[in-house]
């Protein structure tokens, strides 16, 4: 049990992807961005690439970052969405399993050690991410619209979460809320 609860314990938990202190990450080292797309980037399913990601991901890359989305959805989606934001794009990466992770990784020539992971979800991101030994970063989920298979997921997280905040983690500052990656809530 203890193993399992390592391997889902972020080493981070922020707000949204705009609130990562992206100077903080590469002053330590952090070469390389690896991030879930759907609730982490954007909704789930969103084919539209909002200007603040655009934003963001500029901020990031003039900072010297090279960045890699890391989906579990399928392919067509997730390389589509790439190419419409000029990303590199891994779709179905059967997170938590490590391949993806390491395609990643091998990719751009980063060890693990260089490289961050971001996403929104405990069993998939956060412990594919430990598994492989990079830093992780949870992020709240944007939207409560979610494949059911996540729904599922994100009852037993809710569970987990307790025992997580529990143990020195400390929870985003200011409301936790699903929200739009533009900023407008979406809680109704």
């Amino acid at each position: 049990m203890r193993k399992i609860f390592d391997e889902i314990l972020p080493d981070e938990y922020v707000e949204s992807v705009f609130t990562i202190d992206l100077d903080k990450l590469w002053a330590s080292g952090k070469r390389l961005i690896l991030s879930d797309l759907d609730n982490t980037l954007v909704p789930w399913n969103h084919p539209h690439v909002p200007d603040s990601l655009v934003r963001w991901y500029k901020q990031a890359t003039d900072i010297g970052f090279r960045l890699c989305i890391v989906s579990n959805n399928r392919g067509k989606r997730v390389s589509e969405f790439g190419e419409l934001m000029g990303i590199e794009a891994i779709g179905t990466a059967r997170k938590p399993r490590p391949d993806a992770f390491q395609e990643a990784m091998n990719r751009f020539g980063f060890p693990s050690e260089q490289t961050v992971m971001l996403g929104d979800q405990l069993f998939t991101d956060i412990r594919g991410g430990n598994r492989c030994g990079i830093y992780t970063i949870l992020v709240v989920p944007i939207n409560k619209k979610e494949w059911w298979g996540t729904r599922i997921n994100r009852m037993i997280e809710r569970l987990v979460m307790r025992t997580v905040l529990r143990h020195s983690l400390q929870p985003p500052e200011g409301p936790t809320r699903r929200h739009e990656p533009d900023g407008r809530d979406n809680n109704g």
